[in-house]
């Protein structure tokens, strides 16, 4: 009998793999680097690894103890693989007119990077109706759309504004410095 790679997974995913062992793993190594890097409970001079694992361990178990995190995973990395298949997508397309010269095109690849990401975001929260509770993100996102568009369009505004007083100096008037 030949096992398939479909069938490890399914086993996998019935023993909870998915749900439990992997989203462990991945929040117990994200709070550890985030405590380590910023020696925030163990002083600048010395690491106690011990108390960093413990204190990661105990945050990953908790956050477990409910189903809200396995389903919210469950829900974000589907939507993050489509997102940076598209990204890719957008970045091979970009690449037959880049010609490689200047930032323009770097700077244009943030710009679809960023609005990528905050669609997997909003495509997220939008399939997953347990986060606010009453309803769900879909219908919050339908009565605040407009607002939100605002907001993004001010504080893009004021982006391009600061943006764009960067690099250049002041120079001192003539008559300012004979006095």
């Amino acid at each position: 009998m030949a096992v398939t790679v479909t069938d490890i997974l399914n086993q996998w995913d019935q023993i909870g793999v998915f749900s439990y062992v992997i989203p462990f793993l991945l929040m117990f190594a994200v709070i550890f680097a985030i405590l380590q890097k910023t020696k925030i409970l163990t002083g600048s001079d010395q690491e106690n690894k011990g108390l960093l694992a413990i204190i990661s361990i105990s945050i990953s178990l908790l956050a477990l103890q409910f189903d809200l995190v396995p389903a919210f995973f469950g829900i974000i990395f589907p939507h993050f693989g489509v997102g940076l298949s598209i990204f890719l997508v957008l970045l091979i397309l970009l690449g037959f007119f880049y010609d490689g010269s200047g930032d323009k095109g770097l700077h244009g690849l943030r710009w679809i990077g960023i609005l990528t990401g905050i669609g997997v975001v909003l495509w997220t929260l939008a399939s997953w109706d347990d986060w606010i509770g009453y309803g769900g993100f879909s219908f919050w996102f339908q009565d605040y759309f407009w607002s939100l568009v605002i907001l993004g369009g001010l504080i893009g505004i004021i982006y391009w504004a600061i943006g764009g007083s960067k690099g250049k100096p002041h120079k001192p008037s003539a008559a300012g410095a004979k006095e």
